[in-house]
C-alpha cells in the first residue's frame, strides 16, 4: 500500500508550498497566500473582501491584513461598496494586475515544463484524477488540522 500522505509532502515539496515566497515579479516577493488573493481577485471580478475569503477558506482577520499588506504593495485596491458601505470591494490596481499575469506566466511555464515529461494518455490521466480528488474533497466537512493531545 502506498504511503499516501507521504505522496502529498513530496508533491507539496516539490510545489515549493513550503517555501516562504513563491514568486518573484517586479522586484517584488509574493507569498502563496498573496498569489491566491490576486488570483481570486482577478478570477472573481471585483469580488468583496468576504468572498475572496471564504473562496480561500481563511478567516477574515488574517485575510485583512494579507490586503493590508497587498495595498502597501500597490497591488490591490479596496474601495467601499456604493450599495452597502459596509462592504469593501477589492480590485487589483494596474500594477497587481501586471504581477498577476506574470504569476500566471510563471505558473504555466512551470505546469507546462512539468507535463512535458508525459505523454497525452498521462497528462489527461493526471488531470482527470486532479479533478476527481477536488471534487471528493469539496464532499467532506473534514479539514487538515493538528489533532489535540
Amino acid at each position: 500500500m502506498e504511503n499516501l500522505r507521504e505522496l502529498f509532502q513530496i508533491m507539496t515539496r516539490r510545489f515549493g508550498f513550503l517555501n516562504k515566497y513563491c514568486c518573484i515579479s517586479g522586484g517584488r516577493e509574493i507569498s502563496l497566500i498573496q498569489s491566491h488573493i490576486l488570483y481570486e481577485i482577478e478570477r472573481q471580478h471585483k469580488p468583496s473582501m468576504q468572498q475572496v475569503s471564504e473562496a480561500l477558506g481563511t478567516d477574515i482577520t488574517t485575510f485583512s491584513r494579507q490586503i493590508q499588506t497587498l495595498m502597501k504593495m500597490n497591488l490591490v485596491k479596496k474601495t467601499p461598496d456604493p450599495e452597502d458601505r459596509r462592504v469593501h470591494i477589492l480590485s487589483l490596481t494596474p500594477e497587481g494586475k501586471e504581477v498577476a499575469a506574470t504569476i500566471d506566466q510563471q505558473m504555466n511555464a512551470y505546469l507546462d515544463e512539468i507535463f512535458s515529461h508525459m505523454n497525452e494518455f498521462e497528462k489527461e490521466t493526471v488531470i482527470r484524477s486532479i479533478k476527481l480528488l477536488n471534487e471528493a474533497m469539496a464532499k467532506t466537512d473534514k479539514c487538515c488540522t493538528t489533532p489535540l493531545g
